[in-house]
């Protein structure tokens, strides 16, 4: 892929992303210019004004004031995500506790939203590990650790959070979005993500063909089938739709969404 790198002007942006599998197509050329963490790593970062733009859950966005989002761009899902899910043993209506893996805020506040509109409010807790989730009867999976989940044996029932956000609302679901740190020249910032995405969906064969994770027929299928990265008029609804859900069900504040 080196021979794919984007030309950056200004070497001294600081981006920052997920590892997931579905990241790739968006850092795709620039990844050595990319710090790469967890979804909750990169929030307390940008916090810290230790990055000028990361690939966020978009809760974070719409609970804190003092970001930008990049217009156009998004890791979104019209219908199932395969990668966001609530593996369960036990009819929903029996459910309790969920263990979350906390990586995500928008995971978490998706699931209490899609619960909540059932009249389910249960104690959320953390998976204390990874391994410790086939033996939970109700566990909330995010990224590559929920892909692997579903790709080997075991008892849960799925309950996929981006087709349960369509059923619910007929919107796909926006999980993640580049949040931009405010008061910074963004032009080159915005210049560098929007080129990296073309090129990155231009060259998604490359990415099927190139990328470790899984094998590559299933790469393809997750890629055609379960993840998109538009973020145009329905995704900008959704957003408005989830923010409202937020706060009706007591998880907001949610600010006004700018996007550049």
């Amino acid at each position: 892929m080196s021979s794919e790198n984007l030309r950056i002007e200004n070497a001294s942006l600081r981006i920052g992303s997920v590892h997931y599998l579905n990241a790739a197509p968006l850092t795709f050329g620039i990844e050595n210019r990319i710090h790469f963490t967890t979804p909750a790593r990169l929030a307390v970062l940008l916090r810290r004004d230790e990055l000028d733009a990361a690939l966020v859950s978009v809760t974070e966005v719409l609970l804190n004031d003092r970001y930008d989002i990049l217009d156009g761009v998004a890791i979104a899902a019209l219908g199932e995500v395969y990668s966001v899910l609530l593996a369960h043993t036990k009819p929903l209506a029996r459910v309790r506790e969920v263990f979350c893996d906390t990586a995500s805020l928008t995971s978490v506040n998706l699931l209490k939203v899609l619960l909540a509109e059932r009249g389910l409010k249960p104690v959320f807790r953390p998976l204390e590990s990874y391994a410790a989730a086939a033996e939970k009867d109700f566990v909330l999976l995010i990224g590559d650790r929920a892909i692997d989940f579903q790709r080997t044996a075991h008892p849960h029932q799925i309950f996929d959070l981006g087709a349960e956000w369509l059923a619910l609302t007929q919107l796909p679901f926006v999980f993640a979005v580049w949040a931009l740190r405010r008061g910074l020249d963004q032009s080159q910032l915005c210049r560098t993500l929007i080129e990296a995405k073309s090129n990155g969906l231009r060259h998604l064969d490359l990415i099927i063909r190139d990328r470790p994770e899984y094998d590559p027929a299933f790469r393809r299928l997750y890629f055609e089938r379960h993840i998109r990265y538009h973020l145009d008029i329905a995704e900008k609804r959704s957003l408005a739709r989830f923010g409202e859900l937020l706060c009706k069900h007591g998880l907001g504040p949610v600010f006004e969404t700018k996007f550049v």
